[in-house]
């Protein structure tokens, strides 16, 4: 059994050279673990897991009795302690699907022990923390990959193209929003963070706008409660973020019903708009003044290819070739340093 507390870290250091040793040499499938099961993704990941045959799904570590561990989705599961998890040199990636206010330190924890690491969003609330793990792992050689749900979405990378190839002209506003119904639980546990469903939601979108701009000049936040629940949760939100020619706003709201058939990503450009709604399955339509790249005159519904196997199924196939080929992630750590950055003073939570 590894030491626990103050001595933990120090065990688990010893780990990294041989556990770095392990993953260079074997070409086998990738042995991957879990810790935490409170993340509205978690029986999403580990149903991606448990099928995709680059993987061997080892088990789930749940070290907070608070969190699900009844359901089909755990039938056949090793549940596993966090001193078991760690030690395993043959565990290459760990996903953390603790809530946000655990999972940052869950993930430390497994870069100190030589792990590659699938973090669920938000990574926690302490900017400084993250950039020290993130610090951590590049001088360990490890990634830690960020779990924000839209990075490999065909019509949203496809709108981002557009933009950024200048398509659509000059771009002077994008419109995103992402409303969802709530339950009473998951209210509670968000009305802990100060950003509300901006913090826990709006996340993914100002992933988007990152990767489409890089970090804003000014962000704006607004932050209402406007449910009558008591509960404090801030969960009408809006945020804005300026640079130099461009206007982005991020909505987000807790009570709309069927809100998934009306999220929309909208890029509007001197030469045209290009839409993706809904965001699932995707759909995305492209209207240009003038001709551009592979597009033609006027308004067009764009063919996709949807990514095949379950839900997830990029991230982890990414990871794959992180780890037994060595290549650069699609997002470097500053990409989600910036996207934190900018999210947690959208949501006033940055001091």
């Amino acid at each position: 059994m590894i030491p626990t507390n103050t001595s933990r870290r120090t065990f688990i250091a010893g780990l990294t050279a041989a556990s770095a040793a392990y993953s260079a040499t074997t070409g086998e499938k990738i042995r991957v673990a879990m810790i935490g099961t409170g993340h509205g993704h978690a029986a999403s990941k580990i149903k991606a897991l448990r099928v995709l045959p680059e993987y061997e799904f080892v088990g789930i570590c749940r070290p907070d009795a608070d969190e699900p561990h009844e359901g089909a989705v755990f039938q056949g599961v090793h549940w596993m302690s966090l001193d078991e998890l760690l030690s395993d040199r043959t565990i290459e990636l760990v996903a953390v699907e603790s809530l946000p206010g655990r999972n940052l330190t869950y993930a430390q924890e497994c870069v100190w022990a030589g792990k590659f690491v699938h973090l669920d969003k938000p990574p926690g609330a302490d900017l400084t923390a993250l950039r020290t793990m993130l610090d951590e792992a590049a001088s360990r050689g490890r990634i830690v990959q960020m779990g924000y749900q839209w990075r490999y979405h065909p019509g949203m990378n496809a709108a981002i193209e557009a933009a950024k190839q200048g398509w659509l002209g000059s771009v002077h506003r994008v419109r995103m929003w992402i409303d969802k119904q709530i339950g009473d639980e998951e209210r509670r546990e968000l009305a802990r963070f100060r950003g509300g469903v901006l913090f826990s939601e709006g996340c993914h979108l100002v992933d988007r706008a990152i990767a489409l701009f890089g970090k804003p000049d000014k962000v704006t936040g607004i932050l209402r409660h406007e449910s009558p629940n008591q509960d404090g949760l801030a969960d009408n939100t809006l945020t804005i973020f300026e640079y130099p020619k461009t206007l982005v706003e991020i909505s987000v709201a807790a009570f709309q019903p069927n809100g998934g058939k009306y999220r929309r990503l909208e890029i509007v450009g001197s030469n045209g708009v290009a839409l993706v709604q809904p965001y699932a399955p995707s759909r995305l339509m492209i209207d240009l003044k003038d001709a551009a790249g592979p597009y033609k005159a006027g308004e067009q519904v764009v063919p996709l290819t949807e990514p095949s196997g379950p839900t997830y199924a990029p991230d982890f196939r990414e990871m794959v070739r992180v780890i037994r080929k060595r290549e650069k992630p699609s997002y470097p750590a500053q990409h989600d340093l910036i996207a934190q950055e900018t999210l947690l003073r959208a949501c006033g939570m940055l001091s």
